[in-house]
């Protein structure tokens, strides 16, 4: 199977992205009680906690990456992913585990 790319945005409501580094290990987690948004997916980093969500908006949403609406029903109630590029508009990443059969 291929890779399945997604974007963490919201950082800079958090801690920023400056800490973050190709290979980091990240860990989604899905926030069906969201009251904006009923698919998202909040992105855990050990040690900090909530860093951020995966993006769900086609001006979050880096390049062909996923956005939390295509992925949601791709993932159980949670996976992991590692860090692949940190860009200006989001940091790039792809699921490591937690993939559906299918």
């Amino acid at each position: 199977m291929d890779k399945i790319y997604f974007t963490i945005t919201g950082t800079n409501h958090r801690y920023g992205q400056e800490f973050f580094e190709s290979g980091m290990s990240v860990d989604l987690e899905k926030e069906p009680d969201n009251e904006y948004d009923k698919e998202a997916i909040k992105v855990i980093l050990g040690g900090l906690g909530q860093v951020g969500y995966v993006a769900n908006s086609p001006y979050t949403v880096c390049g062909d990456s996923y956005s939390a609406g295509r992925l949601y029903d791709k993932i159980g109630d949670t996976a992991k992913g590692t860090v692949l590029y940190v860009l200006p508009q989001g940091v790039l990443c792809y699921v490591a585990e937690g993939l559906l059969e299918g």
